[in-house]
């Protein structure tokens, strides 16, 4: 019997053409898989493996974590990559977070490959001094859970060993779709309960997050549940737009109406109750058979360059105030804002603090759409200002209401103080500003008598020359 299986393997080995076997041009570019049941299937053995190699031969980036088990006790490991030897980006502000997953389902080996392609072309690029992946490293922390169902994985099926569908066993509107096996309640299974408590407790901060299947070539957005577009529309058109422009023809849809309706999806869990900007990326179920192998970087090219765009752009998934002017009058404060996100912000406020920094003041809420810049006035009654105090916006980074809050300084030098008796004379940049000083000059010369005109008119051309 052995002897006719090792014949069959060597027919079919034989049966390969010569150029494919030879597409694999960098061993540490290959796919870690063996061929099974028409597939190119990596088992968690291997990845283990694989993982433990990246941490132990590039600590500087790689720091390898163990989340969690499934159900039959396999380690969910998390590759989470990043410049170590920097803390901060170089203007002193935390680095981007950005959580990806792979392998809900086990069958979906495309998907799951996806995400190990995630790390690996990082890894490999910075190795290789490739400057777009040492930029992202240098700002940006990569979470990286390759797969999340090894169970399902190493049998080859879609389910957990409990015969449970991962991607419905979220604790978002659980079983309130048409569906099967979303378990016996929300996060009944270890492999969610770990995937949920990581985004929780590690990645709660990330402005994005990418789970990925197998299936039909689509990007889906939430929500799953409904077939209205979310409160943040205007973010994943323009993500959209820019893919379909400029990189890839994929779809981009929401998902009920571009898949079906589905509920419990992590998908929805990190858009819904993380607040994150949130996608399902399904490859094309044209997975692996043997004779027609292909390199990764060749057979998922096009999703990568996706991916890349998403990462690379991520500080711009969220909303991004920036105040250009704020006059402060006896009641009445005006602010102009700036928004460099590509989201809005629907509850933005002003406020002041004092000198120990405790809230004295707090604006009423007021809208920033996505690229866009606003102007308004706000009633400051009863504030007093002329104590050594501060202002800082407060708002939500997007307009789905799990975002998170932020507070953000607001730069001495877009303040001014406007006096009512005194507002031609008061800037943001002081007294002694130029334009002040000429307004000034040219008010006394109203009175000056005639022989002092002349001093007058040095004074001016001097100005004029510095």
């Amino acid at each position: 019997m052995r002897v006719a299986v090792g014949l069959v393997l060597c027919m079919l080995l034989a049966s390969i053409p010569i150029s494919s076997a030879q597409s694999d041009t960098k061993e540490d570019e290959a796919w870690p898989g063996d061929p099974i049941d028409s597939h190119v299937h990596m088992t968690w053995a291997a990845l283990t493996l694989e993982v433990n190699g990246w941490a132990d031969d590039y600590p500087e980036i790689v720091d390898l974590a163990d989340v969690g088990k499934s159900e039959l006790g396999k380690s969910l490991w998390v590759v989470r990559i990043s410049d170590w030897s920097i803390e901060n980006k170089s203007d002193g502000s935390a680095k981007e977070v950005v959580y990806i997953d792979g392998g809900h389902h086990g069958n979906e080996y495309l998907g799951t490959a996806l995400a190990w392609l995630s790390a690996k072309w990082y890894i490999n690029g910075w190795a290789e001094g490739n400057q777009e992946a040492i930029d992202v490293l240098q700002n940006t922390v990569l979470h990286i859970l390759i797969m999340l169902n090894p169970d399902g994985n190493d049998i080859d099926t879609r389910w957990n060993i409990n015969q449970v569908d991962l991607n419905r066993n979220y604790d978002h509107y659980w079983n309130t779709c048409p569906t099967t096996q979303p378990g016996s309640s929300a996060f009944s299974e270890s492999e969610t309960a770990a995937n949920s408590a990581y985004m929780n407790a590690e990645v709660a901060d990330a402005d994005l997050y990418v789970t990925m299947h197998t299936g039909v070539w689509i990007m889906l957005y939430p929500w799953g549940k409904w077939p209205e577009q979310p409160a943040d529309w205007e973010l994943y058109h323009q993500i959209r737009d820019d893919v379909n422009d400029n990189i890839s023809s994929i779809p981009i849809q929401n998902a009920n109406q571009g898949l079906y309706p589905n509920c419990g999806t992590s998908r929805d869990y990190g858009y819904g109750v993380m607040g994150y900007p949130t996608f399902t990326f399904e490859t094309d179920d044209e997975q692996f058979v043997p004779g027609s192998f292909e390199n990764l970087n060749d057979r998922l090219g096009e999703e990568m360059d996706v991916m890349r765009f998403l990462i690379n752009n991520v500080w711009y998934w969220r909303a991004r105030l920036d105040v250009q002017s704020l006059e402060v009058s006896d009641d009445e404060v005006t602010i102009e804002v700036a928004n460099h996100g590509h989201a809005s912000t629907s509850n933005a406020t002003l406020q002041y603090l004092d000198s120990n920094g405790q809230i004295k003041w707090t604006s009423s809420a007021f809208t920033v759409n996505a690229t866009n810049s606003t102007m308004v006035a706000l009633d400051t009654s009863g504030l007093d200002s002329s104590e050594d105090g501060s202002w800082q916006m407060y708002y939500q980074v997007r307009v789905i209401n799990a975002s998170r809050w932020v507070a953000e300084e607001i730069d001495v030098q877009a303040i001014t103080l406007v006096a009512e008796d005194e507002a031609s004379f008061l800037t943001g940049f002081g007294l002694f500003n130029s334009l002040t000083t000429i307004i000034s000059i040219i008010g006394l010369a109203v009175v000056m008598k005639p022989e002092d005109e002349d001093l007058a008119n040095n004074c001016l051309a001097e100005i004029q020359e510095n």
